[in-house]
């Protein structure tokens, strides 16, 4: 017998679930509207927002179930799915199912390793022999057809004979409008950035950048990375240890043993400064003078600061007393990984390397000894980190 209303209980208990897996989509959990519709054989959601749901379907899931899945579909209207589909252009009959495993397997790339891939939906990248991290339209093409589950409109496109994209958005009180949908996608990505400020490392990496193409997060890179600088420079000059070269002033308590004395390192700082054809000189220039900054107020002395402007090879190595004494040489290729080493070489020896790059180039493989590397990353307009992202042993900071 089919039922033709939906278990209330069922679904407030299902998204209240929801909201405690992934509690930055909260809003978007409930402002997305639940109605029945008997025969339809599927639960998905359309364009406007409105999630359309068999009663059989939904009788034969767990709440733990509905929940994921309705995390899987809003995954689907956040990212604008649909829009996208219209703009990659499916051909095709089977366009659209090709597109909605490629979308699935976009979500659930980062929903797999907080358990909560839905059983129903169940397309990861690694399916169809590609990547994680990746977006649905790079896996558009390798996708297989057939639909293992039909997420509706709001992931194609398409519209279905039972949901509300034959019609205007919004109308008669159902749904979203664009301009609605569009506030609420800003919405949920000031509460990732909020999520993530609070507890790093909780969120999703493609939730992350999703949300930075949305609203870049507005950091003051010159606040981070002075703390940065500061910690490199504090770890060396507050440590304190033994010594032979130069005599204890406790030698004459035991004139036939040889003590040590006690010795405070000072900090040698050396900048590595991208020069390579990709950089733009205006914005190096300005975040080698903030450097200049951080460390006179950190104290660090002048004469202890070399700069080495570097591409593929250490084109110039000099102690500067100003931003504007840089010899801003080279211009072809980017190496940071010579320029690096070519700094840990240096003797005395730096405590400190700061480096000044766009970020596309080789990092060294593993941690120079007895060095602290801090990275400004100069972005140029792009969004977050870049393809050749820094290792996890490098302090880095974007500069915007």
């Amino acid at each position: 017998m089919t039922r033709a209303g939906l278990d209330k209980r069922k679904l407030a208990a299902s998204r209240l679930w929801a909201t405690t897996q992934m509690p930055y989509l909260a809003a978007a959990l409930f402002a997305a509207s639940i109605r029945a519709d008997p025969g339809c054989a599927t639960v998905a959601a359309d364009r406007s927002w409105e999630i359309h749901a068999d009663p059989d379907v939904v009788d034969q899931l767990s709440v733990e179930e509905l929940g994921r899945l309705l995390l899987h579909l809003l995954g689907h209207l956040v990212r604008d799915h649909a829009q996208r589909a219209d703009i990659v252009g499916l051909s095709g009959a089977d366009g659209p199912e090709r597109w909605n495993r490629a979308a699935d397997a976009e979500i659930n790339d980062d929903l797999v390793a907080m358990g909560l891939v839905p059983r129903v939906a169940p397309d990861l990248p690694g399916d169809f022999a590609q990547a994680i991290g990746g977006l649905a339209e790079s896996y558009l093409q390798a996708a297989p057809a057939g639909r293992p589950w039909d997420c509706g409109s709001g992931c194609d496109g398409r519209p279905r004979s039972w949901d509300s994209a034959g019609r205007p958005q919004g109308e008669d009180g159902h749904g979203l409008t664009g301009q609605q949908a569009a506030l609420l996608r800003s919405s949920v990505a000031a509460a990732i950035h909020q999520a993530s400020a609070q507890q790093p490392g909780s969120i999703p990496g493609g939730w992350l950048r999703w949300a930075e193409t949305v609203l870049p997060s507005r950091v003051d890179w010159r606040r981070v990375l002075a703390a940065e600088i500061r910690q490199g420079v504090a770890s060396v000059a507050g440590a304190v240890d033994y010594t032979y070269r130069r005599p204890s002033r406790r030698a004459q308590a035991a004139p036939r043993v040889v003590l040590p004395s006690l010795h405070r390192p000072v900090p040698e700082v050396a900048i590595v400064c991208d020069t390579s054809g990709s950089m733009h000189d205006q914005l190096l220039a300005r975040a080698l003078a903030e450097v200049e900054g951080i460390l006179s107020r950190a104290g660090v002395r002048q004469a202890q600061v070399r700069v080495l402007a570097v591409d593929t090879n250490v084109q110039a190595v000099r102690r500067v007393t100003r931003a504007s004494q840089v010899q801003l040489a080279g211009g072809g290729g980017t190496d940071m990984a010579a320029g690096i080493a070519a700094a840990v070489a240096l003797r005395p020896r730096p405590s400190v390397v700061i480096v000044l790059t766009d970020g596309y180039t080789p990092w060294p493989s593993r941690p120079p000894p007895a060095t602290r590397v801090v990275a400004g990353i100069l972005t140029q307009n792009q969004v977050g980190m870049p393809v050749e992202a820094p290792p996890a042993w490098v302090r880095a900071v974007l500069i915007d």
